[in-house]
């Protein structure tokens, strides 16, 4: 598996929102750029990135602190946040983005998305923002009437790289990610999906392995932001023991 550190990106710093709420942001690096290398100085082989203003704002906001953190980098990057038209996945994957991920757009326009896992294979994922088993859109700002099972179906043979599955009243809370939630999505469809939201320690990533490898489902990786920020989870350590998995 793999261990995605985290960048949340608002006006311009890397921050931390707790469960979704742009008010209560906590900045942890004024300098995107320099947050991403000293992530891959750290040993991580993937970088997960979110333009949190973009996914409130319906299209790209923080394109500036995005290309400078893909100037920094030699390992792969995943982008969501804002991404919902054609032309800005292809600009992104153009820029040197690995993998693009689409969420509002899943929802709102589920053909489009099906057309850019066609032509751009490999390079989409879907980002499944759940609460109450919901799924969320605009930002997380509104409530769909699909559930995350729902939705991941309408993908399955879509050819989706990935399913990165966040439990929104964990995401920033720091108490443990809804891994049956996210098991019991991974076991239902034959995507590779990516635990997100509430990662809270080393112990929270070592339940993850061994509840993984007991399961029948296809785990890709985790993602974890705040508590690499505060220090709890050592992007090395999570990078070895998510590696061996």
């Amino acid at each position: 598996m793999i261990f995605f550190p985290a960048i949340d990106l608002k006006d311009g710093n890397c921050v931390r929102l707790l469960r979704g709420e742009m008010e209560q942001a906590t900045v942890f690096n004024h300098d995107p750029g320099a947050q991403a290398k000293a992530f891959q100085d750290q040993g991580c082989r993937w970088l997960h990135v979110v333009d949190l203003n973009g996914a409130f704002a319906g299209k790209p906001v923080n394109a500036s602190a995005v290309q400078a953190i893909l100037a920094t980098l030699s390992i792969p990057l995943q982008l969501g946040g804002g991404i919902r038209t054609m032309k800005d996945i292809e600009f992104w994957l153009t820029a040197g983005v690995r993998r693009v991920i689409l969420g509002t757009v899943a929802v709102r326009d589920p053909d489009l998305v099906k057309a850019a896992c066609k032509q751009f294979p490999g390079q989409i994922a879907l980002g499944i923002d759940a609460k109450q088993g919901l799924v969320a859109v605009e930002g997380w700002g509104e409530m769909s009437q699909l559930t995350a099972l729902e939705l991941a179906a309408r993908f399955e043979d879509a050819g989706a790289a990935a399913i990165i599955h966040t439990d929104i009243s964990r995401d920033g809370a720091m108490e443990g990610p809804n891994l049956e939630a996210t098991l019991e999505l991974a076991k239902t469809v034959s995507v590779p999906v990516i635990v997100s939201g509430g990662v809270s320690s080393m112990f929270d990533l070592e339940l993850i392995v061994t509840k993984s490898a007991d399961h029948p489902a296809t785990l890709e990786g985790v993602i974890s932001g705040r508590a690499v920020y505060d220090g709890l989870v050592s992007v090395s350590e999570a990078t070895s023991l998510l590696e061996m998995a």
